[in-house]
């Protein structure tokens, strides 16, 4: 492959990686409207890559092409928070009983350590928790389970983020983690289950309880099976 078509290809993956990070950090807030004139002007390259980025970016959900009006970045909808724990509940608990097995002692004294140490402000504190939830997915051995949540987690992040922005402290969850951490030290994988589950729950109806303030309703579900049931040939 020539030399130059796989640094445009590098370019290309760069910029989606780029602009998709300051998507999930809320760089550009959801609901904002921004152009690719903006976007190429701001990482100072040529429309070509930003609109290939845009294109991928448009597929994972992130924005919406408007034509004549720019880009609209996706809001967070009620139903996306819905969604967003009803899948949370249901897997991660499977995952960490996958992960038990495999979970490093020092990395969970080493998490342990970290949520005993006084944070130094909101953003650490979700960083923390994000990796700690992502440590233990990623050890269930399941490629499609952690690129699901990876996806997932992606859209967790706007969530806090966009609240934090907001002044919003969604859920202060220290002690649970290091009551879950303490229980996987300890080999008790039913009560970490158990401990999970719970500590979803909480941060599910926090969130809900912000966001149910913000906006009511439920957008549509995609109905994507039907273009598989267009393509059969009988």
């Amino acid at each position: 492959m020539p030399a130059n078509t796989i640094a445009n290809r590098n370019l290309k993956n760069e910029v989606y990686q780029i602009l998709k990070e300051r998507l999930i950090n809320c760089v550009y807030p959801p609901g904002s409207i921004i152009n690719e004139a903006q976007l190429s002007a701001e990482l100072n390259l040529s429309r070509t890559p930003v609109r290939e980025a845009i294109s991928r970016l448009e597929m994972d959900g992130f924005i919406k092409i408007m034509p004549k009006k720019g880009l609209y970045v996706t809001d967070i909808l009620l139903s996306n928070i819905i969604q967003l724990f009803q899948t949370r509940i249901e897997i991660e608990p499977i995952t960490l009983r996958m992960a038990a097995p495999y979970l490093p002692e020092q990395e969970l004294l080493a998490f342990c350590n970290k949520f005993e140490e006084e944070l130094v402000d909101i953003r650490n504190g979700f960083r923390l928790d994000t990796a700690m939830h992502l440590f233990i997915i990623e050890h269930c051995g399941n490629k499609y389970l952690i690129d699901m949540m990876h996806r997932v987690f992606d859209e967790n992040t706007r969530v806090i983020i966009s609240s934090k922005q907001n002044q919003v402290q969604i859920h202060d969850a220290r002690a649970e983690h290091l009551e879950l951490l303490s229980a996987l030290l300890k080999k008790d994988i039913d009560n970490a289950e158990k401990l999970m589950k719970s500590h979803l729950e909480n941060c599910r109806q926090a969130a809900f309880n912000y966001f149910y303030n913000q906006q009511v309703f439920v957008s549509p579900s995609p109905q994507s099976y039907k273009d598989e049931l267009d393509k059969l040939d009988f």
